[in-house]
């Protein structure tokens, strides 16, 4: 067998394209310590390592298929042509495996990318939908506690109730007033608008004409507010709702937004 017939063996098993007989043969010489089919086959494997890493390259043009399709027809009496042929195939092979690689490589990641945006934005939504659900806990769970107190005031005989009118910049705001002497009582306010930025509403007790801090609470979005106020204070004429600086103040200083009759 000529030598020449193992270079282009050693070109096809490069590319893992040789079977049965031809493979045993071709794997038996090489065993045997064929240094020409050595350099053969290191040659050919390191120009697929090269073609994969370059940029995928085009479809070969019609007229050089046309052309080493004619070299083909020659091959079986120029075996130095085919086998210069079998690698121009070799490369082009190759080639198209990479472009296939790369490409496939692209598309995974940009799948991947917008998986994970995707996953990111669920994330965040499903957290801010946690968030609301605990303020939403926390305010019901508030708003029960003083309607349990209120029932516990209002059990005893002495407890009072008294209605607040909205008054200056809130007329539409009311409120009552649950009150007992001693206890204390639950403050329940409606069309009361949020507080503006650095402001909150402070409670007013008053008699003899002296106002006392009941201290300060805030509405929420849709005008209500709850606040329980402190007992043992004396007896209480007026009470009256202001609008003050969010740290409250010792006495009265801005406008009056809720008040009850004497």
């Amino acid at each position: 067998m000529s030598h020449d017939t193992f270079d282009d063996q050693a070109a096809a098993y490069a590319l893992d394209a040789l079977d049965g007989a031809e493979r045993a043969t071709f794997e038996a010489h090489l065993a045997a310590g064929c240094a020409r089919c050595e350099a053969t086959l290191r040659e050919s494997r390191e120009a697929l390592a090269a073609v994969a890493l370059q940029a995928p390259p085009a479809v070969p043009p019609p007229e050089v298929k046309a052309a080493l399709m004619q070299r083909v027809g020659a091959a079986a009496s120029r075996p130095r042509q085919r086998r210069e042929l079998q690698r121009t195939w070799l490369r082009w092979t190759a080639a198209t495996a990479a472009a296939m690689i790369v490409g496939g490589f692209l598309t995974g990641m940009y799948v991947a990318a917008r998986y994970e945006r995707e996953l990111g934005r669920v994330a965040r939504e499903t957290s801010r939908i946690r968030e609301d659900l605990r303020h939403e806990e926390a305010a019901l769970q508030a708003r029960v506690a003083a309607y349990q107190t209120v029932v516990e005031l209002l059990r005893d005989p002495a407890t009072r109730v008294v209605a607040m009118a909205g008054a200056g910049p809130n007329p539409q705001a009311h409120g009552r007033v649950v009150w007992h002497q001693a206890a204390g009582g639950q403050v329940l306010v409606a069309n009361l608008p949020p507080a503006p930025e650095g402001k909150a509403y402070e409670m007013w007790t008053i008699a003899g004409g002296k106002p006392t801090p009941a201290g300060m609470f805030q509405a929420d979005p849709s005008g209500q507010a709850l606040h329980r106020m402190p007992g043992g204070t004396g007896p209480v004429e007026v009470f009256a709702v202001t609008l003050e600086p969010a740290a409250g103040v010792p006495a009265p200083t801005g406008p009056i937004v809720l008040a009850s009759s004497k």
